[in-house]
């Protein structure tokens, strides 16, 4: 059950990095460990990334979590994720 879990939070993180990587007219695969940078989002991507993130989790990221290690890639995403779903 609980790979089920982890396998839907990093879906929906794909997506939303996918629809941004979309957006600016950058087709390629994109794994879980590949630095989001290197695979071509702005740091205002970035920004982007880290609002649909509280949105598409119902979270509020705290101030602290909103650092570039925390958002380079979809594993360390859904890390973060992960680790606020818990305190909630």
């Amino acid at each position: 059950m609980l790979d089920r879990a982890e396998n839907a939070v990093t879906d929906r993180v794909d997506g939303l990095v996918r629809r941004l990587l979309t957006k600016r007219a950058i087709d390629r695969s994109v794994g879980r460990d590949d630095d989001l940078t290197e695979a071509g989002l702005s740091s205002l991507d970035m920004v982007n990334l880290m609002l649909a993130v509280e949105t598409e989790f119902d979270l509020k990221i705290p101030d602290r979590e909103m650092t570039p290690t925390n958002f380079r890639s979809i594993a360390r995403i859904e890390a973060l994720v992960h680790t606020l779903a818990e305190k909630v």
